[in-house]
């Protein structure tokens, strides 16, 4: 029996906010080197961590990194599992203990998560939240004060959910912890004003499966004698991330993507095309009544544009027929309903034209 040869179908327009839309290019080059890497006649996936081979692709994507974000000498760049709600323990858990406190921002989902995670190791304070007003914004630092004695000030860089991101980092002398899950590389960024910056991949940096953690090498030391050895900084600081086996595969991508983005102009030219690509969605949004975005405009996200129609009923048919026409994953969040296109890196700006060139057509016709 002759098998039919399968051909791909024409590839749509990902809106997803996590896992979401890679280059293509990488996505080719990942196919190939799960057969066979750099024609070693072994699949990437199959690979031992300790091969010379693999141990090469993990440090030219920690010098990749460090290039794109010009990381300095004294930090660490690691590759860790458990994703990003992880270091919502593991910050707290290595940075505090007994009679230490932090402050914390709340301005969403996350950052609410990670204080419920912080509060069981130390004193938290939470100097601002935005959730009377369904995080819809994010302060200015004239809103809140970071509690005297502070280990560090906790925030989220970019909301999904809500859509709302910090146009510029808060203003303190108090060391910065953030959660760059959703913008990092999206635009340029003093890593040496951070004591730990981290981000899960699955939203601009490669698939789901490797968390990355820039940290200031002086806070390994820090870690209260108690804390288990796999949930220490120092110990996979010290052993190059390789103190047992890392999400090789996840590591291989955002290496390759790393070069994509290398390839596009770096992290400065990246900001210049997202900045381009979302004032595209929210002219359109702010064009008309039809279309009502979350954010307040002082802080509305360049990754992830959360926005309503005029009814849920209106919400539902703009999802179906967007489908239908080729934009995939354009509904919002159940805590908020509503749409949301979120737009990473990866995500093509003609993508964005088609998007909004669809927006037009349906305000017009159900308007």
């Amino acid at each position: 029996m002759i098998e039919e040869k399968k051909t791909m179908p024409e590839r749509i327009y990902n809106f997803s906010p996590g896992p979401a839309t890679l280059p293509y290019s990488v996505l080719q080059e990942a196919a190939a080197d799960i057969v066979n890497f750099q024609n070693t006649g072994i699949g990437l996936i199959e690979l031992s961590h300790r091969s010379k081979e693999f141990m090469a692709v993990a440090e030219e994507t920690e010098s990749l990194i460090r290039e794109l974000l010009n990381v300095p000498e004294n930090y660490k760049v690691l590759f860790l599992q458990g994703g990003a709600s992880s270091q919502f323990f593991m910050i707290p858990m290595n940075l505090l203990g007994a009679g230490k406190k932090a402050t914390y921002l709340n301005t969403g989902t996350w950052s609410k998560k990670a204080i419920k995670e912080a509060a069981l190791f130390g004193d938290i304070d939470v100097a601002y939240s935005s959730e009377e007003d369904s995080f819809n914004r994010v302060p200015q630092d004239s809103e809140y004060s970071v509690a005297p004695g502070s280990e560090y000030l906790y925030f989220v860089t970019n909301n999904t959910i809500y859509g709302t991101q910090f146009a510029r980092m808060p203003e303190t002398e108090t060391m910065l912890v953030a959660d760059m899950s959703s913008d990092i590389l999206s635009r340029p960024v003093d890593v040496d004003r951070f004591g730990i910056i981290f981000a899960g991949a699955q939203k601009n940096m490669g698939p789901a499966g490797v968390t990355i953690v820039i940290i200031r090498e002086d806070l390994l030391a820090r870690t209260p004698a108690t804390v288990p050895t796999m949930l220490r900084y120092k110990t996979h600081a010290d052993k190059g991330s390789m103190f047992n086996t890392p999400p090789c595969f996840a590591i291989y991508c955002v290496g390759r993507v790393m070069h994509w983005l290398k390839a596009q102009g770096g992290v400065a030219a990246m900001e210049h095309t997202n900045r381009r690509k979302a004032a595209l969605l929210y002219d359109a949004i702010d064009a008309t009544d039809f279309y009502r975005g979350h954010a307040e405009k002082g802080s509305r996200s360049q990754m992830n544009i959360s926005f309503n129609l005029p009814t849920p009923e209106l919400e539902a048919k703009f999802i179906a027929e967007a489908a239908e026409a080729g934009f995939s994953g354009l509904k919002g969040h159940r805590s908020i309903g509503g749409c949301r296109a979120s737009i990473y890196n990866a995500f093509p700006e003609e993508g964005v034209v088609a998007l909004v060139d669809f927006m037009n057509k349906f305000a017009d016709k159900n308007g």
